[in-house]
């Protein structure tokens, strides 16, 4: 087991699973503890292996211990496991795309499973880390929904088409989904396509600016709402963006049946920097730390790019974004809609149409958006280079977690006995991360370590010190991580 930095680490941060009928104080049985342990060493050899080398034997190891979770109660901890072999299978997949995205969603699938399997073997008392079976919500009352943008979705698999962002009253958010076969095509397309929910019938850049109410409602634990026997909606008058947008940083613990937030905040563009934009948040009346907007998709199909080239064209002006921050970046965020700051002059006007909000994967930015007579030249070829921000010292630490993950531990050891070890180190303790640096030092230890039984096979002590160790620096990663987004991003 971790201990100093370690343990702290993995008490310091735990995902958030459904609501739990277990009863508060009382310790997970034995046959759940068992249950418990037989998934972490199923997952704790995933881990060892690496994507690159789980393959059919280890998966199906992880699915028996699955069902075993299953029949001992242990809901959230077989959601999890089945998470793990579902991105395993899509990382693994040799026609899939989008692997730099999954990398990032299989840790955190098997940070998630770790996490709750090491504290359910050490039989702690947390009834959230049995959760419950996973069911609709229905929540009392009419819903009231402001539509807040459309987002284009570019799966796996092909998969295209168009997510819109709404919230209520209480800045709780919600999702309507409609996402089939057709890849960035279809994503296009999608945006100004029907939607349906039961009889009510409009489309998705109708409801991104407008609003909704709905009767009987019936929202996924994900936020989506369903087309449920029963639901009736009507259309509803939306909001501008000039009030303030419910847009934060995600938080720690999610309920069940609300979609994570967006991150949003007011910016002011520096300069273009190839098809993305350096830009200082601004922090009341002073400005903030250069940071980086990245289009969310690259696709020609999609307005991403040119949008952010033509704000990039226009250094000093003033915007609204909303979007989210890239997981493995945290100085940078993916912007899916803009708007115009409120009393500012060098600022965006958009259509009246627009309801103050331009989606960035569909709507065209063009010259009538910007301020009457405003000279937008390109930025000197100097400017960005100059203002370019530096990446945190983290990067260091999540590269060697995910290369973990995807190499396995031999690929971890390696880059452990590599010559800039001890560069890295330093630079995370110059960075003010003293517990970081100790967790990256110490899982580059436990990695290189190889200690054999009397048959000469891996000790099984060791693999789970190895786990331990892992698990404890993602989740300083995840933990320390959304602390930095919080305070760079947040209005």
């Amino acid at each position: 087991m971790p201990t100093g930095p370690a343990a702290r680490a993995v008490r310091a941060v735990s995902s958030a699973g459904p609501v739990s009928p277990a009863v508060p104080g009382r310790r997970p049985s034995a046959a759940q503890v068992r249950a418990a342990g037989g998934l972490w060493a199923a997952a704790s050899a995933v881990l060892a292996a690496g994507a690159v080398a789980a393959g059919a034997v280890p998966q199906a190891e992880l699915l028996r211990a699955a069902h075993t979770a299953r029949l001992a109660g242990l809901h959230r901890a077989e959601g999890a496991a089945l998470a793990v072999v579902r991105h395993l299978r899509a990382t693994r997949d040799p026609q899939g795309a989008h692997r730099a995205h999954r990398a990032d969603e299989l840790v955190a699938a098997l940070r998630e499973l770790l996490l709750v399997t090491h504290r359910l073997k050490a039989a702690d008392p947390d009834p959230g880390l049995i959760g419950g079976a996973p069911h609709n919500h229905r929540p009392d009352g009419p819903l009231r929904l402001y539509g807040v943008c459309r987002e284009p979705v570019v799966g796996p698999g092909g998969a295209g088409g168009v997510v819109t962002h709404l919230v209520d009253d209480t800045g709780r958010w919600y999702t309507l989904r409609d996402v089939a076969p057709g890849g960035p095509v279809r994503a296009r397309r999608a945006g100004t396509a029907h939607v349906a929910v039961r009889s009510f019938l409009s489309d998705h850049e109708r409801l991104s600016r407008g609003g909704l109410v709905v009767t009987g409602a019936v929202v996924a634990p994900d936020g989506r709402l369903l087309a449920e026997r029963g639901v009736r909606a009507t259309f509803a008058a939306g909001r501008p963006w000039a009030g303030a947008v419910p847009a934060t940083a995600a938080p720690d613990r999610l309920g069940s049946g609300h979609a994570p937030p967006l991150t949003g905040c007011d910016v002011r563009i520096v300069a273009a920097d190839g098809d993305e934009v350096l830009v200082r948040v601004l922090t009341g009346d002073a400005l903030g730390p250069t940071v980086r907007l990245a289009p969310a998709h690259r696709h020609p199909a999609l307005a991403h790019t040119a949008n952010l080239r033509r704000l990039g064209a226009c250094p000093g002006l003033e915007v609204r974004v909303l979007g989210r921050v890239d997981p493995g970046r945290v100085t940078t965020l993916r912007p899916l809609a803009v708007g115009p700051v409120p009393g500012v002059a060098t600022t965006l006007r958009l259509p009246q149409e627009w309801r103050d909000r331009a989606d960035l994967g569909y709507d065209l930015l063009a010259d009538a958006h910007f301020p009457a007579g405003a000279h937008c030249p390109p930025p000197p070829r100097t400017a960005a280079a100059d203002a370019r921000p530096v990446d945190s010292p983290l990067r260091r630490i999540r590269d060697l977690v995910e290369l973990a993950v995807t190499g396995g531990r031999r690929a971890a050891a390696e880059h452990a006995r590599d010559g800039d070890r001890a560069g890295h180190v330093a630079a995370l303790r110059r960075g003010g991360f003293a517990t970081g640096a100790d967790l990256f030092a110490a899982l580059g230890a436990v990695a290189a370590r190889s200690p054999r039984d009397a048959f000469g096979r891996p000790a099984r002590d060791d693999q789970d010190q190895y786990a331990a160790q892992w698990l404890a620096t993602a989740v300083y990663l995840t933990g320390t991580e959304a602390a930095l987004a919080r305070g760079l991003w947040h209005r």
